[in-house]
């Protein structure tokens, strides 16, 4: 991709982080905040429909998706989920406790909390929320955070209600799991001043660091979120959802840029061949009597299914729907992405890709005569059921007069490899109304005075301190104090004498490097792992069997760390029983020894770390063979 002034293009970027706060409690009632793998208690089903605000008026996102005409299917607990999740009970009063993280986090960027916390109604039709809208409150606007290039507004910073998990997707039907409805999630707004790729991953770093220095956050997959809001332009407001890694951000950026910039190159080409938008016209043909006798098995087989095939001509589109506006994606794929979600067809086939698929030049010339299509048009074709292919063939005329315009407003989902894909039309403003059923919070000043005063350590003083206390290198000490396990490492290092850099690394890097591995390092409990470092700094067990008592104790989580060593057979080797077994491995070494001198050490080192690796201290044994081999020398 060639290199992008993002300054020319007038780049504008804005963030939506999400993150899940780590309460007892979810935000509208007393249900714990856990996650649950064993089956459901029983299930509830639930169709959604959109309504119209005080206006009259009905948002197209939420329209959009009543009319997939979808069934949801609820799973729930009888002990861990209650009435409020189910949208039979009315919510109760707003979480203290996630409402004074939410505020800690706001001091710590730099905003205003407001005077008074309204919870809001947001509208979901997704069925993600049992309700059909997420509520949410304003707690705080006006920050800003320190970017190496300049400031970065923060406009709003929410806290909401978590949705519901989805689990899994069964023709119409949808299946949610209850258990994540309701906690407490904090939403961060920037405002879109983020001026490069680069710059909108630094910041969502930045954000995130502030929001774990709390220790009050939830981690792991899953637990955060980033939503992207993109425009170049002559371009479009894009709002990118559901972005979970933080190193793909700058990708995801470079690629909607490109996107757009495609988008406007194909627009400037049709205006150069004359399009106007009143030539778009649904005027579709039935042509499903050309391909009675076709030798696509594509084809063939859907029609032997009873399908319609109808062609829709799009003038003066030739050469643009197979057209590469992101890596593997064309303006078809995009036609193709409207065509399934508001009709539920399987994709379109179009002229710039044929022959293809079985389908042969004559029956494609026959397609152009039915629909009166000149070398300068394309044709798109849809096969299914009838009904279903006038509504594909209404979207993919729509996105066609879209691409006219330019680059359409819409919101789309990240894909793993940074492109995106569509998942709904942008929100409208008729989305938000009041809560009525949650009372109002004022938010004093001497509360807010109190919060400021034991506001956490911030992350780059963290580290700064880490260097300084505990020696570490800092490399080290940004990533422990960017881990989950920041806050074990620091009740270790207080509990235990132990190389704080030992304790560090092992958190950091050991733990990483067995979950590699694929072993399960979540059954290991904080208590077991400080217990391994109690029975180094007791001379129990060396360093180096580290390792391999982690594995043993994540595939054994139910026995403990004494029966770990028996099982393995590292408990720590007496003193004498070591000199032992160095004395025999030297003994068959004297001719190197002498041949060699001081330099026959490390061969015997490894000879006998071998041996006793686990079992014994290293910096021990090295001493003990360079005090026998000097003796041996000297003699």
């Amino acid at each position: 991709m060639e290199e992008i002034d993002y300054n020319k293009i007038g780049l504008k970027v804005g963030l939506e982080i999400h993150q899940q706060l780590d309460t007892k409690h979810k935000l509208f009632c007393n249900c714990p905040t856990i996650l649950r793998d064993d089956p459901p208690h029983r299930t509830i089903i639930r169709k959604l429909r959109p309504t119209q605000s005080e206006l009259g008026e009905i948002d197209p996102a939420a329209l959009f998706e009543f009319k997939k005409g979808r069934i949801y299917v609820y799973e729930t607990y009888d002990d861990t989920i209650c009435l409020v999740e189910h949208d039979e009970e009315p919510p109760h009063d707003l979480n203290p406790e996630a409402l004074e993280i939410a505020l800690q986090i706001a001091l710590m960027l730099n905003a205003k909390p407001v005077d008074e916390v309204h919870v809001m109604r947001k509208i979901v039709i997704d069925g993600s929320n049992t309700t059909g809208f997420q509520r949410t409150a304003i707690i705080a606007m006006g920050g800003y955070i320190e970017d190496e290039e300049g400031k970065i507004e923060i406009k709003t910073i929410c806290l909401e209600e978590e949705a519901a998990r989805k689990i899994r997707e069964e023709g119409n039907k949808t299946y949610y799991r209850l258990d994540r409805l309701g906690i407490p999630l904090i939403e961060i707004a920037t405002a879109p001043e983020i001026k490069n790729p680069e710059q909108a991953r630094r910041v969502a770093l930045k954000i995130g660091q502030i929001m774990r220095a709390t220790g009050r956050v939830k981690r792991g997959i899953g637990t955060i979120r980033q939503d992207l809001n993109i425009s170049i332009r002559g371009g479009a407001r894009i709002e990118i959802k559901g972005v979970q890694e933080l190193n793909l951000i700058p990708k995801i950026v470079e690629l909607e840029v490109q996107r757009q910039m495609n988008l406007l190159k194909i627009k400037e080409e049709l205006l150069s061949r004359g399009l106007k938008e009143e030539e778009l016209k649904l005027n579709y043909q039935d042509v499903t009597e050309i391909f009675k006798n076709t030798k696509s098995r594509l084809i063939r087989r859907l029609l032997n299914k009873g399908a319609t095939i109808l062609a829709l001509k799009l003038p003066k589109f030739a050469g643009l729907l197979g057209r590469e506006i992101q890596p593997n994606r064309r303006l078809a794929t995009e036609m193709a992405e409207r065509a399934r979600f508001w009709s539920g067809i399987g994709g379109i086939i179009h002229t710039d890709e044929l022959p293809k698929y079985g389908i042969t030049i004559e029956e494609v010339k026959k397609i152009r005569e039915a629909t009166q299509a000149n070398e300068k048009d394309a044709v798109v074709i849809v096969i299914g059921e009838k009904e279903s292919c006038i509504e594909a063939l209404k979207s993919v005329l729509e996105r066609a007069i879209e691409a006219l315009k330019g680059v359409p407003e819409e919101t789309r989902a990240a894909n793993n490899d940074g492109t995106t894909r569509y998942s709904r039309p942008m929100p409208g403003a008729a989305r938000m109304y009041p809560e009525t059923d949650v009372r109002p919070i004022p938010i004093t000043q001497e509360y807010i005075e109190k919060l400021r005063k034991t506001l956490p350590e911030t992350y780059e003083k963290k580290i700064k301190r880490f260097i300084k206390q505990y020696k570490l290198s800092e490399k080290l000490a940004r990533e422990i104090a960017s881990s989950d396990k920041v806050e074990l490492f620091e009740e270790i290092v207080k509990e235990v004498k132990v190389p704080p850099t030992l304790i560090a690394s092992t958190l950091e890097y050991t733990l990483k490097s067995l979950k590699r591995e694929g072993v399960k390092i979540e059954n290991i409990t904080n208590q077991k792992i400080k217990t391994i470092f109690k029975y180094i700094e007791q001379g129990k067990i060396v360093k180096e069997a580290i390792p391999e008592i982690l594995k043993w104790l994540a595939e054994n989580p139910d026995k403990n760390i004494d029966t770990a060593l028996k099982a393995l057979g590292v408990e720590l080797i007496p003193t004498e029983e070591l000199e032992k077994i160095i004395d025999e491995i030297i003994n068959k070494n004297i001719q190197l020894i002498k041949s060699r001198g001081m330099k026959a050490i490390g061969p015997i080192m490894g000879e006998v770390m071998r041996k006793v690796r686990g079992k014994a201290d290293g910096k021990k044994v090295n001493e003990i063979v360079k005090n026998k081999v000097k003796e041996i020398i000297l003699n």
